[in-house]
């Protein structure tokens, strides 16, 4: 699943991309930006990858680092558009070209679109796209094709984008089970929903209270001529992108990249929890246990942490060993220690004996596995990886998580399930028959399904008056105490 929260903002075509994860290289020296032809057919692999079922972050990932910035600009883009491009190509060919002619066709076309957010004039675009074709050997052989294709849009695009206006799929650039979907489950909102889907995500940041505090944040970001926005004691919202390493004191762990909705996490959890005061007057405290399951890439982790108190302890599980190690590099930047266990945290008999000595938590959050269909402005490409069958299959992880770490939670203990979802499946739903199926769980007021069109239950959230953030769902589940 597509880490959401960390990756701040795609670039511009030809400026720098921000991720919290990669630091990408320079230019080359000669300071000009390759080619629009090749970064046209990085492009175009890329959105063949995608079509095989690859991740955009690993496709992305191994394209040459000088063209980077420019593929991931036009590649997002393609994504928002690829519906309306692929009913535009089955117009102009009703018999497909072969994959890599297909995907260089479709990039231009739905960079070409009237209403895609790209700086490139139109004629520029067909001319570069032909040139793509002639200069690579996959598609070479098809050039002719693409360019009979792509001057033919260009005499009669109004007549062929009019003519696919009531296809739903290019209307709304997503596939058609997942418009269905989203109509059932929020008759009143999907619309906007999609419509927020394929806008640009803002670059949120939580700073470490344990580090800094608004105020002297504040006179970092106006020394270092940024603009940003405050949704709460602790979030805000800049005013324009920028790589994290020149975000004011980011190496030095006093922030955090990480949307909005996401940051709601650690608070919710930790409501109403206090360390429990010793028997004996004067007595330390009894820390806190707290459990942040499939943990990975660490956000929530480290926000936990930053909320808590030195004596309460966290410990961190992710099935993946390589996510786990980035769960320790966040950690480390912040300056805070968790225990960071790979496991798979449904298979708690191999892992809470021997590793937390059977000791039972006061809290645990679930963020669990899931479509990630509430993060398609991040992660384009998962709208397109994504199949109808997959949010059944989702579901019952879902479900085996939340009966395995139930047993886990102390009597009186609160239990924190999310997805980074829009579909009810993925939310409302499964939490009604967690409840229907475990009398000692109550559930506690809740966001429930945050959707940023409209906020929680169909309010603003009080902590993000912007209503720009990602798609959430919360539930706090709490547990019985024993009578």
């Amino acid at each position: 699943m597509p880490e959401h929260g960390t990756r701040a903002a795609e670039p511009a075509p030809g400026q720098p991309a921000q991720t919290a994860q990669h630091k990408l290289p320079a230019r080359p020296a000669s300071g000009l930006a390759p080619p629009l032809w090749q970064q046209l057919q990085a492009t175009a692999q890329a959105l063949q990858g995608v079509r095989q079922g690859q991740s955009l972050t690993a496709l992305l990932e191994a394209v040459d680092a000088a063209l980077r910035p420019g593929v991931q600009a036009l590649t997002f883009q393609v994504l928002r558009r690829l519906g309306q491009a692929q009913a535009l190509r089955q117009l102009l060919a009703r018999r497909a070209p072969p994959p890599a002619a297909d995907a260089l066709l479709c990039s231009a076309l739905a960079l070409g679109c009237e209403s895609a957010d790209t700086p490139y004039e139109i004629h520029t675009l067909v001319d570069q796209a032909v040139e793509a074709a002639k200069r690579h050997p996959a598609t070479r052989g098809q050039a002719a094709f693409l360019n009979a294709c792509l001057r033919r849009f260009l005499r009669e695009r109004e007549a062929l984008t009019q003519a696919i206006a009531h296809d739903p799929v290019a209307q709304w650039n997503h596939p058609l089970w997942w418009i269905e979907r989203l109509q059932k489950d929020h008759p009143g909102h999907w619309q906007a929903i999609l419509r927020q889907a394929n806008t640009r995500a803002p670059m949120a940041l939580r700073i470490n209270l344990q580090r800094t505090d608004k105020a002297h944040y504040q006179q970092a970001l106006a020394a270092a001529g940024m603009q940003a926005s405050w949704v709460s004691s602790h979030g805000l919202v800049m005013a324009r992108a920028c790589p994290v390493q020149q975000l004011p004191g980011f190496a030095q762990g006093q922030v955090s990249v990480q949307d909005g909705a996401a940051q709601l996490a650690a608070p919710l959890l930790l409501q109403g929890l206090v360390p429990r005061s010793a028997s004996q007057k004067g007595a330390a405290p009894v820390p806190l246990r707290v459990l942040d399951a499939c943990a990975a890439p660490g956000g929530k982790t480290a926000h936990l942490l930053e909320l808590l108190q030195p004596q309460d302890r966290v410990v961190a599980i992710d099935i993946d060993a390589s996510r786990c190690e980035r769960i320790h590099q966040n950690l480390q930047r912040l300056g805070l220690q968790a225990q960071v266990l790979v496991a798979d945290a449904a298979q708690s008999a191999q892992w809470w004996p021997q590793h937390c000595q059977s000791q039972l938590f006061d809290a645990i959050l679930l963020d669990a596995p899931c479509t990630a269909s509430g993060i398609v402005r991040r992660h384009p490409d998962v709208r397109w990886l994504r199949r109808a069958t997959d949010v059944a299959q989702l579901g019952q992880r879902q479900s085996a998580l939340l009966a395995a770490l139930w047993p886990l939670l102390k009597p009186g203990g609160q239990l924190l399930y999310c997805t980074c979802s829009v579909f009810k499946a993925e939310g409302s739903e499964q939490i009604q028959t967690f409840v229907a199926r475990n009398t000692d769980a109550v559930l506690a007021p809740s966001p429930g399904h945050l959707l940023p069109p409209i906020g929680a239950n169909g309010t603003p959230v009080p902590d993000n008056p912007l209503s720009d953030h990602d798609s959430f769902f919360y539930a706090l589940l709490q547990k019985r105490l024993l009578a």
